[in-house]
């Protein structure tokens, strides 16, 4: 259960303000700095981080924040929080780099290790998912607004299968080697997520490593929406763990169609 209800409203604004903050910098010939893992890192993730942080920090005091950008707290500090922010300023960098408009901004609530709200931002697109598991998921497209709900493929179906624009993998291709007849879109930074929620896409395989940040509102966004975000055993991905890594996982429409596909691990967890 959430303990407290979310202001989605408050998520959009904050969101829409870290967008204008990342777009004035998109707008201009910024540089792009290179980070000890060889990710590039530019003035845009700093920018809305600051903006993300101040407003979080001002309208929910108590709430810790966990971000890409601040991510040196311990887990001996983190290991005490029931809840915090989950933050990924500029999801997709490499995107923003490229300029070619798929970038997001991230932000979750997590309760207990799971995921209850989020928004997920592309602004350059002008393109929000708002989402509140208990109460549901809503897409606002430059402005109009529709509530998602998840259908699943039936059998004999295309499967629509959305891969990653930046970080394809030999994992990956095995992986879609398995698979009945099928079709693939590529797509950059968290709205891979948000094509299995707008029912765009029916399956998103990610087996390269990603952060906690990288999916918290993704994850948000799905389950809101009536899908499901696993581990490869069909387990939800859990956070706030002490390696902030994910395992690889699954993104499906549900559970009985990602079961009909056969991938999970028979080991289950």
């Amino acid at each position: 259960m959430i303990q407290h209800p979310i202001d989605l409203e408050l998520l959009s604004e904050l969101a829409k303000a870290a967008g204008k903050g990342i777009m004035e910098i998109y707008a201009t010939d910024f540089s792009v700095d290179i980070k000890s893992d060889n990710s590039p890192l530019t003035q845009a993730d700093t920018r809305s981080h600051e903006i993300i942080s101040a407003k979080l920090q001002k309208e929910f005091p108590t709430i810790p924040i966990l971000s890409e950008e601040g991510k040196t707290i311990s887990f001996e500090e983190r290991k005490k929080w029931s809840k915090f922010w989950l933050v990924d300023p500029l999801d997709g960098t490499k995107e923003f780099v490229k300029k070619n408009d798929e970038f997001t901004v991230n932000i979750a609530l997590i309760e207990n290790h799971i995921p209850v709200a989020g928004v997920i931002y592309a602004p350059a697109l002008d393109l929000m998912y708002l989402a509140e598991v208990e109460t549901g998921c809503w897409e606002i497209d430059q402005g109009k607004q529709r509530k998602l709900e998840i259908i699943p493929p039936v059998d004999g179906d295309v499967i629509r299968v959305v891969q990653s624009r930046s970080h394809p993998s030999k994992a990956l291709a095995e992986c879609l080697n398995t698979l009945p007849a099928h079709e693939t879109v590529s797509r950059g930074s968290s709205l891979k997520f948000c094509l299995v929620a707008s029912g765009k896409a029916d399956f998103y395989p990610r087996l390269g490593p990603t952060w906690e940040w990288d999916t918290g509102a993704g994850q948000a966004v799905v389950t809101a929406a009536g899908g499901i975000v696993t581990n490869i055993h069909g387990v939800p991905l859990g956070y706030n763990k002490p390696n902030l890594l994910n395992e690889p996982f699954f993104v499906g429409a549900d559970r009985d169609f990602m079961e009909g596909l056969s991938l999970f691990s028979p080991n289950a967890l």
